[in-house]
């Protein structure tokens, strides 16, 4: 992944040279298995221990002639390590080591993920409640529909959130895998129980049965709650972006003193960071697609995954990352304009209260089908007409003979749109153990 969008602790983990680093503690925790059980002699591990490193160089190098990157890394720690360097990967096949060393990235790129989402949620919690009795104009198919608050907004943004949050956990489980069965996974040359310890010594989980890779099911899974997450944040930012508009100005992504909008037009405000979010989702869903291809492979293993992978693991995961934390700097200095939500809210002068008339027709006892047509027949001369919505109706008699006026003119108040919040606010809050 390029730099620009890379978060240093992250990219951290997906350098080359702490691939090789990570693989060298799988293949030393692997000696130590083997010598818990008597195969690698105690003198033997300890010089491994003492002298087990490689050079970065040395194995680009060795991989030129090798066309093997596992087997150059391994000639360079055998030359750090000298004659005892013959224990190192006894009884394994690359993948032992590549798949287990995979699990660690996997599980330590979840986990940053994690702490992130963590943040997030909490932020979308603190704004659903600060911005509970704010009150905007609800959008169906981009058109006005009824108000709503801007707190239940941000409230279904912490619920989905927390959806993420417990999709994330459950791929890490999921990827956190020790994999140390040899070379088509039925431990011919290796005793199941370092694959035990290996585990243990590590943080991982065992693969409960292996071909020579662990089945790319499980990384599918990773890279599709991934892409889930991502589309999340491109759902949360588009709404941010639409609501800039010029026509809506509701909100507003943070602007530096500093930034510049355009190069030609001075006034610019532009939503680019959401912007930015929301193309950046595009990959994260095709690099999914690519994990579900990987799933079929020919017999034990073939490497069609492995050239993918080298791509969409690392990618993804840094896009994750940058993904979550940069939402959550938007969201740190949203912009609310609430003076713009109740201009607009008016801007059908009184259409929006359409569906508490109709529901008060009916329960003065009048069929739906005639209900709607009334309220419909002066929501329609109003809307064409650019008239005020509550003056027509109090001037037609078929809803003045049903309604009085004091009936009619309660109909027009913002608080028939408020008198639940309260129990959604307690619903979601109960659901995730919170207020």
């Amino acid at each position: 992944m390029i730099d620009r969008y890379t978060l240093p602790e992250m990219g951290g983990l997906w350098t080359e040279e702490n691939r090789f680093r990570v693989w060298l503690r799988v293949e030393v925790a692997v000696c130590e298995a083997q010598a818990e059980l008597g195969i690698v002699p105690k003198r033997s591990l300890e010089i491994i221990k003492k002298k087990a490193d490689f050079d970065v160089t040395r194995i680009q190098e060795m991989e030129l002639q090798t066309r093997h990157d596992l087997v150059a890394f391994l000639k360079s720690v055998q030359e750090k390590v000298g004659e005892e360097g013959r224990w190192i990967h006894l009884g394994l096949t690359s993948y032992d080591v590549e798949d287990t060393a995979l699990g660690i990235l996997l599980r330590d790129s979840c986990t940053l993920i994690i702490d992130k989402l963590k943040i997030l949620s909490q932020l979308l919690k603190e704004k659903a409640l600060q911005n509970k009795d704010v009150v905007m104009m609800g959008r169906t198919h981009g058109v006005h529909a009824e108000p709503t608050t801007l707190g239940l907004k941000f409230l279904s943004w912490y619920d989905e959130t927390q959806r993420n949050l417990k999709r994330v956990k459950r791929a890490k489980r999921e990827v956190s895998l020790a994999k140390i069965s040899g070379a088509v996974g039925n431990f011919a040359h290796i005793d199941p129980r370092v694959e035990e310890l290996v585990a243990q010594k590590l943080g991982l989980f065992l693969t409960p049965i292996s071909t020579q890779i662990v089945d790319r099911d499980r990384h599918a899974e990773y890279l599709t709650t991934l892409a889930i997450l991502a589309s999340s944040v491109e759902k949360f930012a588009t709404e941010i972006r639409n609501r800039q508009r010029t026509e809506l100005g509701e909100l507003e992504e943070p602007f530096g003193g500093t930034q510049i909008g355009s190069s030609a037009m001075p006034h610019k405000r532009n939503p680019n960071v959401c912007e930015r979010l929301c193309g950046l989702a595009r990959i994260a869903r095709s690099n999914a697609l690519a994990a579900l291809q990987n799933i079929a492979l020919w017999g034990e293993r073939d490497i069609t995954h492995s050239s993918a992978e080298r791509i969409i693991l690392p990618d993804t995961s840094i896009l994750a990352d940058y993904a979550v934390h940069t939402f959550t700097r938007v969201m740190k200095g949203l912009v609310v304009y609430p003076g713009n939500m109740k201009r607009n809210i008016d801007l059908t002068k009184g259409l929006v209260f359409s569906e508490v008339l109709l529901l008060k027709l009916i329960d003065k006892g009048l069929g739906r089908d005639r209900a709607y047509s009334l309220v419909q027949r002066s929501a329609s001369k109003a809307y064409e007409k650019k008239l005020d919505f509550k003056e027509e109706v109090k001037k037609d008699p078929d809803i003045t003979t049903v309604l009085s006026a004091e009936e009619i003119e309660g109909s027009f108040e913002l608080s028939h749109f408020l008198k639940n919040t309260d129990q959604i606010y307690r619903k979601v809050f109960e659901q995730e153990g919170g207020d």
